[in-house]
């Protein structure tokens, strides 16, 4: 484990040193030793993975990177636990691009310790199934977040809209958490919540949403509230009962759909473009006077007050 450590500092070295030998430059911070040791990992494995050469040996070699750079931002962060929540964890799950959940935030992540249903998160609950967390909170740094967006500006290519480089703006968007969160589902937001200010923040906000991999989603069982304050963000998401549906919103969707199906020209979706866009029209415009919205703004408060109570 040394060894492979050793080594993979031998490709940060030369970045590390440029730092150092710039004239008058101050000594790298702990930040930029942080990105220059994950940059490095992130260059080696990504070629090991092209060259169709992962075996047990580099899966390690990866996992003893991922467990120093999670002690690095451990220093950097100095976060305590959180009631009701695991230990700290590391908010990268690969350092292989191409890799499902490449290129999520940088930052510390704290799992809930049960699922949605009570249960014990992390292994098969009664059913059988894999119980997920209920509830996730990420802790990083403005300046680690600021790097982050610089580095998304183009993440999803030309064509499609990517996430905002301002910060208030990023967090106030869907796209950002659908890329910084490890995910096989894009994030839909709905509505935002209105929740109450939290001491000491510069900038806070609240979101309904729910996930997808194809159309908008059936309903939100999903809040997600953030905050920046005093140089740290704190992101907070989590699954909610009762989850929010509004069946005259389906319907209008489902009348899009009846007729994209009787239309042979509909080739293109257009039908059902227009459907899922009418549908989520609906659902912002009536989620507010649903009666679980107050029930999702009080869960989304609470998520956000544990994340930010340290």
């Amino acid at each position: 484990m040394r060894k492979t450590f050793a080594a993979l500092l031998g490709f940060a070295a030369p970045c590390l040193i440029g730092m150092l030998s710039s004239a008058g430059a101050a000594p790298p911070s702990p930040e930029d030793h942080y990105i220059a040791v994950r940059d490095a990992a992130i260059a080696k494995f990504s070629k090991i993975s092209e060259a169709g050469k992962i075996d047990d040996a580099s899966r390690k070699a990866e996992d003893a990177v991922l467990a120093d750079l999670l002690k690095q931002m451990k220093a950097i962060m100095v976060e305590p636990g959180r009631k009701g929540f695991g230990p700290a964890r590391l908010n990268l799950e690969t350092l292989s691009r191409g890799d499902e959940g490449f290129g999520t935030l940088d930052g510390l992540r704290f799992d809930a310790e049960l699922g949605a249903n009570g249960e014990k998160a992390g292994g098969n609950g009664a059913d059988g199934k894999y119980v997920v967390p209920r509830a996730h909170i990420i802790v990083t740094t403005k300046t680690m977040l600021e790097r982050w967006l610089r580095a998304h500006k183009g993440w999803w290519g030309k064509d499609i809209k990517n996430v905002p480089q301002q910060i208030g703006t990023a967090l106030r968007d869907e796209s950002f958490y659908t890329q910084a969160i490890s995910t096989g589902a894009a994030v839909v937001s709905f509505n935002g919540l209105p929740i109450a200010k939290p001491a000491s923040t510069t900038f806070f906000y609240g979101m309904l949403a729910g996930r997808t991999q194809d159309d908008v989603p059936n309903a939100a069982d999903e809040v997600f509230a953030s905050a920046l304050a005093n140089g740290k963000v704190y992101i907070a998401y989590g699954s909610i009962k009762p989850k929010i549906e509004i069946p005259a919103c389906l319907a209008i969707r489902a009348d899009y759909h009846k007729k994209a199906d009787k239309n042979a020209y509909d080739k293109l979706g257009d039908l059902r473009e227009k459907g899922a866009v009418a549908y989520k029209r609906c659902f912002t415009a009536r989620a507010p006077q649903h009666p679980s919205f107050v029930e999702a703004t009080k869960q989304a408060q609470a998520l956000l007050t544990t994340a930010m109570d340290n």
